[in-house]
């Protein structure tokens, strides 16, 4: 039987391009993208569907649409949606999949920049769903820092400020995937069979100051308790709330712990094009990176911090 496919968070490119390669694939019949807002650019074969999380439409949509195979990959019903709206996303899409008589395969993106509270929620009521719908196929994917040319996250935003705080003493090794093997690792476990959580990553990782000194970021070392101090000031300043919050989940190690694709490859036989290095690389040269002479070659860096950022990084220094 031919199956029809929905696609969440299709405003997004990754979701995007998920969508439109499994509209390509072999035995696919129909393919539905949901999210508050549509697909950026035209999407031929793509129905689009709005969603709004605060009220019953997802659920109508799963039905009306007669979907076997669900792709969670996101629902940004509010632009710089929260932790919570995520989880309410995922939350929102679990029950919708659980109620359903035509949803027989789930596959659900995760992130290993979530709070570990976050994702082990996630895990947990996704294998509550299986015990109770047993004849449904789930899959997580949790995901390294996505990045590549068209990728625009808290993270990348962070980086790409002229000032970037570090936390003093510490040098993170970060991991990344890029946005094209994220792609193909989505498409390819939608239409497999494999069920259970696995982590997505490039080979590798890579030192935050590598990457700050590749993009021509200035580094301003500060203690810990710094960077929470950014991220409730941030609120209401020039530097997003969400950059903030990657700052603090970057450099204060909250998600140290290092993805192994390994059973991914084995389950999928398939590996990542692109290393984490490679994968930043690709990134970097985007944003024209630096030069021999050390001068920053990149048009659009963020603002920076402003003079409040800098009082309360400068108190929480001195411990004030």
């Amino acid at each position: 039987m031919a199956r029809v496919v929905l696609v969440t968070g299709v405003s997004s490119p990754l979701a995007a391009r998920v969508a439109q390669a499994l509209s390509e694939r072999p035995g696919v019949r129909r393919v539905i993208g949901a999210d508050s807002s549509p697909p950026p650019g035209e999407l031929p074969g793509i129905e689009y569907r709005h969603v709004d999380l605060h009220d019953g439409s997802l659920d109508r949509i799963v039905t009306d649409s007669g979907a076997d195979l669900v792709l969670h990959l996101g629902l940004d019903t509010v632009k710089g949606a929260d932790r919570e709206d995520d989880l309410l996303g995922t939350m929102r899409v679990l029950g919708a999949a659980q109620r359903s008589d035509s949803v027989r395969r789930l596959v659900v993106r995760s992130s290993a920049t979530w709070e570990a509270d976050d994702a082990a929620v996630v895990e947990r009521d996704t294998r509550s769903l299986q015990r109770r719908r047993p004849d449904l196929s789930v899959a997580v994917l949790k995901f390294a820092n996505l990045i590549g040319p068209s990728v625009d996250t808290p993270l990348t935003r962070y980086m790409d400020y002229r000032v970037v705080p570090t936390v003093m003493g510490r040098d993170p090794r970060v991991q990344f995937l890029h946005e094209d093997d994220g792609v193909e690792a989505l498409t390819l476990m939608a239409l497999s069979d494999q069920t259970g959580s696995f982590d997505v990553s490039g080979a590798d990782a890579v030192p935050l100051s590598h990457c700050l000194r590749r993009i021509g970021g200035q580094r301003v070392p500060v203690p810990a308790r710094g960077l929470k101090v950014l991220r409730g000031v941030a609120k209401h300043g020039r530097i997003g709330y969400a950059s903030a919050s990657a700052a603090r989940t970057v450099n204060t190690g909250l998600h140290a712990a290092r993805l192994d694709p390994t059973p991914l490859c084995t389950a999928l036989d398939w590996s990542p094009t692109y290393s984490s290095i490679e994968a930043f690389e690709s990134y970097a040269h985007s944003r024209g990176g630096v030069d021999r002479g050390g001068a920053s070659r990149s048009g659009g860096r963020g603002a920076g911090l402003r003079p409040v950022h800098v009082i309360a990084l400068a108190r929480a220094t001195l411990g004030r």
